[in-house]
């Protein structure tokens, strides 16, 4: 007896859940009635890239936007950062949907008729500025839900905030910027954000699939610049030089045994990269100093101290032995913490996304050792982030030409679903609060 009224009310709640939904049928008209905008938003941001903290020209085509649905629009936020709010027609919680705007210091190299020729200065030296994370798609896609949602204002039952968020990037050195300021300056208050969603576009996931994790799926990330002294001399003469290089060279080795000997890699993935040493003018001098700078990622606040002990400790005793001394700072510029999934509402929205996409589609992910400053917003609430497929179907993954790099490709045929996906998270999780 108590598993028939088990059933009944597995059963009741399933039909309770399906019949919240019928908006989904009217979000994937709209959607689709929308797609030809939603590319020509992209292809418009993909033409005009801007670096972290310089979007003024998006911001404004978004702010345009935003206000033309009749959505009330704050601009300005975190420097060039665009809120928009839509007040449902029916009283509910306060949903967040999130797109990144910057570009990347990278020179174009798809032959697109809308590709970039913008170029400007970036750390001293002429660079092309180009699209080549998909931000431009995050843009449209969400610009593309605000439509949606804004025709369907009567029906909401809450709230919706959208935030067109400066410089996921990073910011030119000695500003502020990205999630973390808008966190600091408030967006998630005023009204106060329950839950927030937001997407990543991926150039190496087939089109018609969405991919999640719950927990940790993006790690959290420190960069470090280690500067290592010595004692200068000509190169003719290295017993009486303390060389800085040769130390260097050791440290770079010895910091690879903490992921094969410290790391517990049956639990959590980790990273350590060196991405530039800098030391040296002339081929037979031996220089008093070498830099070097790299990037550490974690997906624990465990791993992540230990990661940072033992760089330090590692640097330190290892230029110690050679007679040198190490300066370690981790971090150096930037730290962003670990992308993670709310559990409990990954769970609870994961029907949502499968009766979007198709079960089929809707995949878990293994953890990516990229970072993400969506996990600032998931420090303060409970937030979901996918990945969407942007990689035309049929094409080998390992053979995409993947993110920041001059090669970095999208297929536009996806964000139909981007928009849907995006859409109903916010609209079923409303329902489901009901």
């Amino acid at each position: 007896m108590k598993r028939f009224y088990f059933i009944l009310l597995v059963l009741f709640g399933a039909n309770a859940f399906a019949q919240k939904q019928n908006l989904r049928p009217e979000v994937s008209k709209k959607a689709l009635s929308i797609s030809q905008k939603v590319v020509d938003w992209r292809r418009d941001l993909h033409e005009h890239p801007e670096l972290g903290n310089q979007e003024n020209r998006t911001a404004a085509l978004v702010a345009k936007h935003l206000k033309s649905l009749g959505i009330e629009v704050q601009t300005g936020v975190a420097k060039t950062g665009v809120v928009g709010i839509l007040k449902g027609g029916k009283p509910g919680p306060v949903v967040a949907l999130r797109a990144d705007m910057d570009g990347l210091p990278v020179t174009e190299r798809v032959d697109l008729p809308f590709a970039s020729k913008v170029k400007t200065m970036y750390n001293g030296q002429e660079v092309g500025v180009m699209h080549a994370c998909g931000h431009d798609s995050h843009v449209a896609i969400l610009m593309g839900v605000a439509e949606v949602l804004a025709s369907m204002k009567k029906d909401i039952p809450g709230t919706v905030k959208f935030i067109f968020q400066p410089a996921e990037e990073g910011v030119p050195e000695g500003e502020e910027g990205g999630a973390a300021l808008m966190v600091k300056e408030g967006v998630l208050e005023n009204p106060k954000v329950e839950v927030i969603f937001g997407l990543h576009i991926n150039s190496q996931t087939p089109v018609g699939d969405i991919t999640y994790r719950p927990a940790g799926i993006m790690a959290a990330v420190n960069d470090l610049k280690i500067t290592v002294t010595g004692k200068q001399a000509h190169g003719a003469y290295p017993w009486s030089s303390i060389d800085p290089i040769v130390i260097s060279a050791q440290i770079v080795n010895n910091l690879q045994t903490i992921v094969s000997r410290n790391l517990n890699v049956t639990e959590n993935p980790g990273v350590v990269t060196i991405g530039a040493i800098n030391g040296g003018i002339r081929s037979n001098i031996i220089p008093e100093k070498v830099e070097m700078i790299g990037t550490i990622r974690n997906f624990s606040k465990e791993d992540e101290a230990m990661f940072i002990e033992r760089v330090t400790t590692i640097a330190k005793k290892t230029a110690e032995a050679g007679g040198g001394t190490a300066e370690v700072k981790i971090p150096y510029s930037n730290h962003y913490p670990v992308t993670f999934n709310d559990v409990a509402l990954t769970e609870k929205m994961l029907p949502s996304l499968q009766a979007t996409a198709g079960k089929a589609h809707v995949k878990l992910k293994p953890p990516v050792t990229g970072a993400e400053d969506f996990s600032f917003y998931q420090e303060k609430v409970p937030g979901l982030f996918i990945f969407l497929g942007g990689m035309p179907k049929g094409q080998d993954p390992l053979k995409a030409p993947s993110h920041h790099t001059p090669d970095f490709f999208i297929d536009e045929s996806g964000f139909g679903l981007g928009v849907e996906a995006l859409s109903n998270l916010a609209l079923d999780y409303m329902n489901l609060k009901k």
